[in-house]
């Protein structure tokens, strides 16, 4: 079974920055587009940013300008780093890995922006 690991989530004030980490193994990560989802209490999961291959992004426009999707091919490994943290950013955030077609998740991380 194909298993992505995110980590980095946590508490954060509003106008704070937390990076997320997704490490997937090579022989998907290398072949993948890889993204992040995410999913607020009550609503549905919700596309956040992508990256493909060739490390063209993808962002949702509510995200735009405050978060940066990036991928080391080297570790296998997509980062999410999230600046200017908003309320309404909380929520549960997955990891992507879209390889032809078939899509595999992690298990999320959660992220809270509270005061």
């Amino acid at each position: 079974q194909v298993q992505l690991v995110e980590s980095g989530g946590g508490l954060v004030q509003p106008g704070g920055s937390l990076r997320l980490s997704c490490v997937a193994p090579g022989s998907i990560f290398s072949s993948s587009f890889m993204g992040w989802y995410r999913q607020a209490p009550g609503k549905e999961r919700e596309l956040v940013a992508t990256i493909d291959i060739l490390a063209v992004t993808n962002y949702a426009d509510s995200v735009q300008d405050r978060f940066t999707i990036s991928r080391d091919n080297a570790k296998n490994t997509v980062h999410l780093q999230m600046n200017s943290l908003k309320p309404e950013d909380t929520a549960v955030y997955y990891c992507n890995a879209n390889r032809m077609g078939v899509k595999y998740w992690g298990k999320g991380t959660l992220v809270t922006v509270s005061s």
